[in-house]
């Protein structure tokens, strides 16, 4: 047991979640839903990364990039996912304070690491549109794996300082968490002492982490936008703005509810509220991903096709 000095008075060992519902029918309803949700989200991204592996035509930046997101998506969801999913179903709700650490550190970590590797899609897009011809030799392999694990050593530096300021806070009780993981405002809110300074350490990082990529990627649109309105054709203009529509697409899914997360004031705080935008931008983003890359993406069809023995797709 550990001491808070001065105090007669021990850190928890431990945390209890209360989930998303204290009914035992309501919450075997949504174990249902997200057990399909979450097999749906590991089986679209896992798909996508296996096209990428086997097709050799797909062995190209962006369908790299495409990879590592997915690769991202799986590893985000199955954070919170399964435990989650076993909490629906168990008496026992309860989450070591080493778990709730270790799984604050870990969603963090790749939360950091997308809101960072966006800023890397949307750079290719950039080159892609504005220098096409120099598209493979200004994005050679070298650099894109340098981007993908800059992004990565990004997200897991920047965790460890955010999850150590918001676990090294003393923790006496009560250790009721409102939130069906240990997400650190619902965690920090149960701190034994004022928070304030945690806080706004806390919102300074996440306006360099969220709101600094935010701009980067609306550099690289506005440089995308002039360089698709100077295409002559239209059917030019179409082609180079679908292949953007996608990332825009995601970049919002992912941006908005995070943002709204990490940077409202204290007292604004709602867990019920906090609960429904983590699930959207946790789990329902990698679940949207792989439909919105896919759908109207021609290479990714043609390659499914293709390994299910259909031939070739024009």
């Amino acid at each position: 047991m550990w001491m808070i000095p001065g105090q007669n008075q021990s850190w928890v060992s431990e945390f209890i979640l209360l989930g998303l519902s204290s009914d035992p029918t309501t919450n075997k309803i949504l174990f249902t839903v997200f057990l399909l949700i979450y097999l749906s989200s590991v089986m679209g991204n896992g798909l996508i990364i296996m096209l990428v592996c086997m097709d050799t035509q797909l062995h190209t930046p962006m369908y790299f990039f495409l990879c590592i997101l997915a690769m991202l998506d799986v590893c985000y969801v199955t954070t919170t996912m399964p435990q989650m999913l076993v909490h629906l179903l168990s008496h026992s709700q309860t989450i070591s304070f080493a778990g709730c650490w270790l799984q604050m550190y870990v969603f963090s970590a790749l939360g950091i690491s997308e809101c960072t590797f966006f800023v890397v899609m949307a750079y290719d897009r950039y080159v892609a549109i504005c220098y096409p011809l120099r598209y493979t030799v200004i994005l050679n392999w070298g650099l894109c794996r340098r981007l993908a694990s800059g992004s990565c050593v990004c997200g897991f530096l920047s965790a460890l300082l955010h999850t150590f300021f918001t676990m090294s806070l003393p923790y006496c009780g009560p250790n009721k968490v409102n939130h069906y993981f240990c997400d650190s405002p619902s965690v920090r809110s149960l701190a034994c002492m004022d928070t304030h300074f945690i806080e706004m350490v806390d919102l300074v990082l996440s306006v360099f982490l969220i709101v600094f990529p935010i701009c980067l990627i609306m550099a690289s649109y506005v440089c995308i936008a002039m360089a698709i309105l100077k295409i002559k054709s239209k059917q030019g203009r179409c082609k180079a703005f679908s292949t953007c529509a996608s990332h825009l697409t995601v970049v919002t899914f992912f941006y908005v509810p995070a943002s709204y997360m990490y940077m409202k004031p204290n007292s604004s705080y709602s867990p019920e509220t906090d609960k429904q935008i983590t699930l959207f931008y946790n789990v329902f983003t990698a679940l949207f991903n792989p439909v919105v890359y896919s759908l109207r993406n021609k290479d990714i069809k043609r390659a499914f096709l293709k390994v299910m023995g259909h031939g070739r797709v024009d």
